[in-house]
């Protein structure tokens, strides 16, 4: 029998994780990945409460260390926070997850205000910068240090409906494109072209049930909207010790998804 481990470089021993909106959906489908891996990781969220409890259930599942803190990433004192609780905690941070992004539904686009398009930049793209400028003295000490963020395939395609969020989004791309170039063999970055993944977002956003209905059979190469544990498998790659030859790159995990929006007559 070969003792070969082909599973090797995909495990996070040793690594400290914080993970941005983890404690659902996605994120949490991240955070799980990380820890049943082998990292310790950092929950973040909004609620702080919900962040503990997902964190205390996902601990109980993988049997690796998990904590949950209550953090907005758009305010300063949060993020500096988070950072400070996961040091104290682990002892350092090798990897961040800037997975927390949230958009609204429009009808028109001219229509949305001035203030959301700025509310929209702050969530889905300064905060990511905010939390990597937190993390910068941990990372450069931390082996295999990465950042690796939840994009949007509206990012990269006409999304009308969804203006402020898919502006937000292309931001966010330039922007870890060119921290990647900073970087540069210290800190590998990434970005996940993130493709239609059905979450209970989709009905704050404003989405019908008819609309997550036709959001649930897309037009792409697979057939069927995407899990969170799709976007789960491709983070674990590209922050693992078996992405190491990856950086400045957007990866689109979405199905091979290209859905392009024009207004209807």
């Amino acid at each position: 029998m070969s003792n070969f481990d082909a599973f090797h470089d995909f495990r996070m021993n040793n690594h400290v994780a914080i993970v941005t909106g983890g404690a659902q959906n996605i994120g949490e489908a991240i955070a799980r990945t990380f820890s049943g891996a082998g990292a310790k990781v950092m929950i973040a969220g909004r609620n702080g409460e919900k962040a503990q409890k997902t964190a205390a259930a996902i601990q109980a599942a993988t049997g690796n260390e998990v904590l949950g803190i209550s953090c907005d990433v758009t305010v300063e004192a949060d993020i500096q926070r988070c950072v400070q609780e996961t040091v104290k905690a682990f002892g350092g941070i090798s990897t961040l997850v800037n997975n927390v992004g949230w958009g609204k539904a429009y009808d028109d686009p001219l229509a949305v205000s001035e203030e959301e398009m700025i509310q929209s930049y702050k969530l889905n793209t300064l905060s990511a910068m905010r939390m990597t400028a937190a993390c910068r003295p941990y990372l450069l000490k931390a082996e295999n240090a990465t950042i690796t963020n939840s994009g949007s395939l509206v990012g990269v395609l006409p999304a009308f409906d969804f203006i402020a969020y898919s502006a937000a989004k292309a931001a966010l791309n330039h922007l870890m494109l060119g921290l990647a170039h900073y970087f540069a063999k210290q800190v590998r970055i990434n970005t996940v072209l993130i493709g239609t993944v059905i979450t209970e977002n989709y009905a704050a956003a404003g989405l019908d049930e008819k609309a997550q209905y036709a959001l649930a059979h897309p037009d792409n190469l697979t057939g069927r909207a995407g899990k969170p544990q799709d976007i789960a498998n491709a983070f674990l790659w590209l922050a693992s010790p078996a992405g190491s030859w990856i950086s400045g790159q957007t990866l689109q995990v979405s199905g091979g998804g290209k859905r392009v929006r024009l207004k209807p007559e």
